[in-house]
């Protein structure tokens, strides 16, 4: 029992220690420049009439008050933490009830100042300010040179108030600043013109009890100079001979600095005047602007693990044949020039083909760095050519054998022993016959009304043909019947053609026949006509009737 009484006394003063640890030791912060007059405002019109007022103050992190001024009706005392400057901002204090305090503090001045207001030796009062002291510096000084940076530089000297600094353009407009340890808020203007003078404000914002208060303004003049800024702090690494193919990525490394802005210059391949040098790429970090040249849509500033943003540069360059060349990449910091230069050879190989050969060639470009240049097939070297300075060319003849198939390589060596290579393959052509197949057959496609209409044509004619069918079908009984009657027969002596066609032609009889009736029962006509005349392959061993309009001519006994 007494064990859990004894925890939970220690955790309720751990938890309120840790309330207290939180909080704040004053009731208001103020941001001065030193050197120019602060106001630390205390101000309480409820009390008047006899009243006693103490100012004391202490450096943060101090355990003891001093005394800066202590005032009462008709008396005033300086103390040991007074400075020649400092007084009352209204010695009327006792009537108007504003007991502030003004002076022009220096870097030492910054800390806690405490006011106390006492009437009748009655504590009535008690504010505590924080006085944080702001250092703002531009340079170049006193006049910024054109083409120079310009740096916008404010600092306070303690980092207890949760304070935000931002600077601000004549214009009104933010501009990029970067918190650096040790030397403060930064924003920079690469390369100033005479338009960018005029007045640069500073703005401090600070945090007080959970709220952002107003911001403490301070502005700067500056003034941007005639003459033009001559940079003669410039650091060269060692340059670099390398080479590349045509058309694949290339990294075009920078000075591993971290720099205000970049600017990438170019000599072409195979020019020897340094004036020959051209502008490429510009890359600003502080403005985030980008100056670009019909090159530059082959160049790209490289990513991770470099961060353009931060200052950290390096390109990425996909080239073409005639993008070889001196590379010249500037890393410019606070007016300090970093060179890097690149000499860049670049690669490529083409193929032509002619009626008797195929002609291989390997062009490069910066020949300077070039030491040697050839074709191999396999390992084998090769017989070579070369017609125009910069191009090696060599013959492939048609058409292809096993002995000539194979991979071309095109080898370049540099004076500096490095080597690059790119390889052509050339192929046996294919098997006629058996290797090639045939061409698929298409079958057009058809409408969809034809479709519908052609599969509505055997309907139709399967239904005609079933009705000239029936149709005849009937006719056929009828004919049998009515010649039946007549010749007194029971059997229809047509039934079989074949025998009618063997037999001796013994007379024949020609008949119209027509229906009597509904009945399908047929007479035979009063006129007769021997069929004589006819040949025996024009006597037909069928009938038909009057409706095909078809004349019969048949034989039967008589």
């Amino acid at each position: 029992m007494e064990c859990g009484f004894l925890t939970f006394i220690l955790l309720s003063l751990f938890a309120v220690y840790s309330s207290h640890s939180g909080m704040k030791d004053w009731d208001d912060v103020v941001v001065a420049r030193e050197g120019m007059s602060t106001t630390l405002t205390c101000i309480d019109t409820t009390v008047k009439g006899a009243v006693a007022l103490n100012w004391m103050g202490k450096s943060v992190g101090a355990d003891e008050w001093k005394l800066v001024l202590s005032a009462s009706e008709g008396t005033r005392f300086s103390g040991a933490a007074s400075k020649a400057s400092m007084q009352l901002k209204d010695s009327n204090f006792q009537d108007t009830g504003v007991f502030s305090l003004v002076f022009s503090p220096k870097m030492e001045d910054s800390g806690l100042y405490l006011c106390t207001i006492k009437q009748q030796e009655r504590k009535w009062k008690e504010r505590i300010i924080l006085l944080v002291i702001l250092t703002v510096t531009v340079l170049p000084a006193p006049t910024i040179p054109q083409q120079s940076t310009l740096q916008l530089i404010a600092r306070v000297n303690t980092d207890i108030a949760d304070t935000n600094i931002t600077w601000v353009s004549p214009d009104g407009i933010s501009l990029k600043s970067e918190k650096m340890p040790k030397i403060g808020t930064v924003a920079k203007l690469p390369q100033v013109q005479p338009t960018d003078s005029g007045i640069y404000g500073c703005r401090v914002h600070y945090w007080v009890n959970s709220r952002n208060s107003s911001p403490f303004t301070f502005d700067v003049n500056v003034n941007v100079a005639n003459e033009v800024a001559s940079f003669t702090n410039i650091t060269n690494g060692p340059m670099i001979s390398t080479a590349t193919q045509a058309q694949t990525s290339f990294p075009l490394t920078c000075p591993s600095v971290n720099g205000d802005y970049v600017m990438l210059y170019w000599k072409p391949p195979d020019t020897k005047r340094e004036t020959s040098m051209k502008f490429v790429h510009q890359y600003d970090r502080w403005r985030g602007s980008t100056m670009l040249t019909e090159q530059s849509k082959r160049l790209q500033l490289a990513g991770p693990p470099y961060n353009a943003e931060a200052g950290s540069f390096s390109f990425v360059l996909t080239p073409w044949i005639r993008d070889g060349g001196l590379y010249v990449c500037n890393v410019y910091f606070n007016d300090n020039i970093f060179s890097h230069w690149t000499m860049l050879s670049v690669m490529k190989v083409k193929t032509k083909r002619l009626s008797s050969k195929l002609v291989l060639s390997c062009q490069y470009s910066e020949r300077s760095q070039v030491q040697s240049a050839n074709w191999k097939l396999q390992s084998r070297l090769l017989d070579m050519s070369s017609t125009t300075l910069g191009t090696i060319t060599t013959d492939v003849p048609l058409p292809i054998t096993p002995d000539t198939a194979g991979n071309y390589t095109c080898t370049l060596k540099l004076k500096n022993g490095q080597t690059i290579w790119e390889t052509q393959a050339v192929t046996l052509p294919p098997k006629s016959g058996r290797d090639v197949s045939p061409a698929p057959i298409t079958t057009p496609s058809l409408p969809v009304s034809l479709c519908v209409l052609l599969l509505l044509v055997p309907l139709v004619a399967a239904a005609v043909g079933v009705l000239l069918w029936r149709q005849k079908h009937i006719s056929d009984r009828g004919i049998e019947q009515s010649l039946s009657v007549h010749s007194g027969e029971t059997e229809n002596i047509y039934e079989n053609p074949e025998d009618i066609r063997q037999a001796p032609p013994q007379g024949s009889v020609y008949m119209d026949l027509k229906p009597r009736g509904e009945d399908d029962v047929y007479k035979e006509l009063e006129r007769y006509e021997q069929c004589q005349s006819l040949s025996p392959t024009h006597i037909s061993s069928s009938y038909s009737c009057h409706i095909c309009s078809v004349p019969i001519c048949s034989r039967r006994a008589l």
